[in-house]
């Protein structure tokens, strides 16, 4: 579907409903030339004669074709937002969806490898969008931390605050009756049309103490991340950033325990991609 120039696509074709980051993405992709300056193309554009005869009625399908506007058609995006590299560590954080305007099934995987990180996470869930910038998951989760492996059931909430702030929070029930929160803040500041500062913050919580999986009850962990991108394409940006990483109350005497550091800062670099 072929989208008009900046913001006001998402608004005017159709009614059609589109995610957060979609949303996030095309406004990263609206003009900045003021209206008052217009541009020597749009200066000497010369307006186009009016149609000879009217437009015929149409039926809604005939008009969904003509127009180019299906909310139920189906597409799909990939998305690796986090591929880096840190301390002689490599971590990830990838997605993946398929489906139409309102419903899609969604992936979502995390992890790192590397001499003192061994974890893998992916999520499996049907995302619904319920308004114009907010949708709704539920799934599953497949997680292992260390060797140990876990399962649980997740319920999440997605979107795009005031501000163009992007969230993430999912809620996940484990096998054996655990709960546990984690939320992702994050915002793209342009610099440039090319350059990007992308800061981020991630937070942790869990209702209990799990030894076996390194994990304490009350707030576990906050990462504090801040990358720049240079985007070569809009779907290729290579990134150098710096991580705080806190971990706090059980969860940070069990980090002790094993001999790791709960409170470190680590420079990193990575490559963003989607396609």
């Amino acid at each position: 579907m072929k989208l008009l120039p900046g913001f006001a696509s998402l608004l005017l074709l159709g009614g059609s409903t589109v995610s957060a980051q979609e949303a996030h993405e095309h406004h990263h992709m609206a003009p900045t030339t003021p209206a008052s300056e217009p541009t020597e193309s749009a200066s000497s554009h010369v307006a186009p004669a009016p149609p000879s005869q009217p437009m015929p009625a149409m039926s809604a399908k005939q008009m969904i074709d003509v127009m180019g506007m299906d909310d139920a058609a189906r597409y799909g995006k990939f998305m690796v937002d986090q591929a880096e590299v840190h301390d002689g560590a490599f971590s990830w954080d990838l997605d993946a969806w398929y489906g139409n305007d309102f419903d899609k099934l969604w992936l979502k995987s995390e992890g790192a490898q590397g001499d003192d990180e061994d974890t893998f996470a992916v999520d499996v869930s049907w995302n619904h969008v319920f308004s114009r910038w907010w949708s709704v998951q539920t799934g599953i989760r497949h997680d292992e931390r260390e060797g140990e492996p876990s399962t649980a059931l997740l319920l999440g909430l997605q979107g795009l605050a005031p501000q163009w702030f992007e969230i993430d929070a999912r809620l996940y029930v484990d096998e054996h009756g655990g709960i546990s929160v984690h939320t992702e803040v994050d915002y793209d500041l342009l610099l440039t049309q090319r350059w990007v500062l992308q800061p981020d913050l991630k937070l942790s919580a869990n209702d209990r103490t799990d030894i076996s999986r390194g994990a304490g009850s009350g707030l576990s962990e906050m990462e504090l991340g801040l990358r720049l991108r240079y985007e070569v394409r809009r779907e290729i940006a290579p990134y150098i950033g710096v991580r705080w990483m806190r971990n706090f109350g059980a969860t940070a005497d069990l980090v002790r325990a094993a001999g790791r550091d709960d409170n470190e800062v680590q420079a990193l670099a990575g490559l963003r991609f989607w396609f």
